[in-house]
């Protein structure tokens, strides 16, 4: 067995400094994605980081954000657990060593494939809102926008959490090993401590004035008033206890008694921004399938989560887009850029105009990906230079057809894991708490997300209704991309990434590096980002994609360099299992 360390060796390395937030700023200054706030991982400098090869494994394999995790699923994994056996181990792990990323305050996508019925599934474990949410949530007496910071932090941005509901779950489904032993890791590495990571320690610094506003999360991450430094060894006894509720007394301890009650009196007794969520919330709570999302790309179908997603619907699109032109000529190619970059902000038009929970809104999900439409979209690509403006289509809709374009932010928090089992069944989840450290409230050892300011914070556009409004028991539209590469049936790679909005392009240029370019799958992780949403070019700083922006900027883009903090983790599953972990982060890839 061989393990491949990528971004922070065994925790060991030295993280630079936080990414600075930027505060106060009213949601429609956004306008599709130019407030940019504070990033909940720390950027490193990368390019020296960015050579490696593959894990490799014939039987097994996990990637994740941490190694701590990592080896909890692994663990699993070798005792014969099923890759829903090991998500739950994982899962429960990051909950506690990753906090600021997802946990079991927070949601989920699932996309598994089982593989003794050859069968692709996807589970939405997305929060929803409280039954006592309106569309104006979000909004000041006079139906103005809060600003963003101002609706995040405390109880009125939380949402119904999923996460525990989704783990479970997928254990019944396709588990093979007891449940509590599952949970079993996390509890024990809660009690006995982990040592704060470097990336860990800095976005607590960087974030302390958040984290100080509530009790709870004050004792926990600056003890005494101090922020925690990397090295610190850091117990957390209250999430034992919950964990060891949920071991004991199924998930239903986490959505009914004490701990729901805890929830929902942190979420109403927030000082100065107390939310709606009741214990009704907690109850109702459901997991959903949905049907997956699959787009044709280079002979292989790219399935993912659909709505309320919009990953599988947006990278479908983009890569559909680009079916009919040649980019072998790789990534440091102006041209190859100029397409890939316009495709996705073609996509992302779309991804605004039309995409929310189809439960609550008619999504035209069968003409967003269907073959005629993206060729007529893709048509739009065959000039020579960047085009000067983007406008949503008309893909076939089977219902009336009057929305408004949505300006809702979704900042880069998340983090997403991949597992391949012996038997060849395979798991891409990506879990959130949404912003770095979420609502910043913390109940029995876990944080609280802030999901429901993905929605809207306004309700109409010039009279005229925003698909991604706030609604009690709708879910906020995300961009979480869980993916898995099919061929002829049977999975060839699991792909995802945290990122925010940029998870869309993270997860779309990986696969494009792999069947594209020809890259194995670590470097296909690896390529330096440059990504497009709504027009401005961002490219990696402190990598070779800045050599890009002279071309990008004579092609008629304004180019911003920027930190590019995703977080991918890929397995390529074929003659034996090749897995990756994202150079940017503290994750690993580990198999047998």
């Amino acid at each position: 067995m061989r393990t491949f360390l990528t971004g922070l060796a065994l925790l060991a390395a030295t993280s630079a400094q936080a990414q600075q937030a930027a505060d106060a700023v009213q949601p429609e200054a956004a306008t599709q994605g130019a407030f940019e706030a504070i990033s909940p991982e720390v950027a490193e400098a990368l390019e020296a980081k960015f050579a490696g090869t593959p894990v490799t494994a014939d039987n097994w394999m996990v990637a994740a954000a941490n190694p701590w995790a990592v080896q909890a699923g692994a663990d699993v994994l070798a005792a014969g657990g099923t890759a829903a056996d090991a998500l739950v181990a994982v899962q429960a792990m990051l909950g506690l060593v990753e906090p600021q990323s997802s946990g079991l305050g927070g949601g989920a996508f699932l996309v598994y494939y089982d593989a003794a019925t050859a069968t692709l599934t996807t589970l939405d474990g997305r929060e929803t809102a409280p039954q006592a949410a309106t569309p104006r949530l979000f909004q000041d007496a006079a139906g103005e926008p809060l600003g963003f910071f101002d609706a995040v932090v405390g109880g009125l941005s939380v949402g119904t959490p999923g996460t525990p509901a989704l783990m479970a779950d997928a254990h019944a489904r396709w588990g093979a090993l007891d449940w509590s032993a599952l949970l079993a890791p996390a509890i024990t590495r809660a009690e006995e401590g982990f040592e704060v990571s470097p990336r860990l320690a800095g976005l607590i610094a960087a974030d302390a004035e958040r984290l100080g506003r509530f009790q709870s999360t004050a004792d926990y991450f600056l003890p005494g008033g101090t922020p925690l430094v990397a090295g610190d060894l850091l117990q957390n006894a209250a999430y034992a206890e919950t964990l060891r509720a949920i071991a004991t007394g199924g998930v239903e301890a986490f959505y009914t008694g004490p701990i729901a009650q805890d929830i929902v009196a942190t979420v109403q007794g927030a000082e100065g921004n107390p939310g709606v969520l009741s214990e009704v919330d907690l109850s109702l709570y459901q997991v959903k399938e949905r049907a997956p999302v699959c787009v044709t790309y280079r002979a292989h179908d790219v399935c993912g989560m659909g709505p309320p997603s919009s990953g599988a619907l947006t990278v479908g699109q983009i890569l559909g887009m680009l079916e009919s032109y040649d980019l072998s000529a790789g990534p440091a190619d102006d041209e190859v850029r100029r397409l890939i970059g316009d495709a996705s902000r073609l996509a992302f038009a779309d991804r605004g105009r039309y995409m929310a929970d189809s439960d609550f809104v008619p999504v035209p999900t069968d003409g967003l990906v269907d073959p005629a439409y993206l060729a007529e979209r893709a048509a739009l690509l065959s000039g020579d230079d960047a085009l000067p403006e983007v406008a949503p289509g008309a893909p076939a809709f089977d219902h009336a057809l009057n929305w408004a374009d949505d300006a809702s932010l979704e900042l880069p928090s998340t983090s997403h894991f991949v597992i391949v089992d012996g038997a060849g069944n395979v798991a891409s989840m990506t879990t959130t708490i949404e912003n770095g450290f979420g609502s910043r409230l913390m109940v029995r050892g876990f944080l609280l997300n802030n999901e429901l300011t993905d929605f809207s914070f306004r309700s109409h556009e010039d009279g005229v209704p925003i698909a991604n409004r706030v609604e009690p028991g709708k879910r906020p539209r995300s961009s979480m991309s869980p993916t898995i590469v099919m061929q002829d049936g049977a999975p060839v790679l699991a792909i995802g990434s945290p990122g925010g909005s940029r998870i869309i392009g993270y997860v779309a240029q990986s696969i494009i590096a792999y069947l594209d370019w020809d890259m194995d799958v670590q470097q296909a992780l690896s390529v330096p980002h440059a990504v497009n949403r709504f027009g401005t070019y961002d490219v990696e700083e402190g990598t070779s994609a800045e050599a890009l922006a002279p071309a990008l900027t004579e092609l008629g883009y304004e180019v911003n360099t920027r930190a590019l903090t995703s977080g991918l983790h890929a397995i390529e599953i074929g003659d034996g299992l090749r897995g990756g972990a994202d150079p940017r982060r503290e994750g690993i890839a580990l198999g047998r």
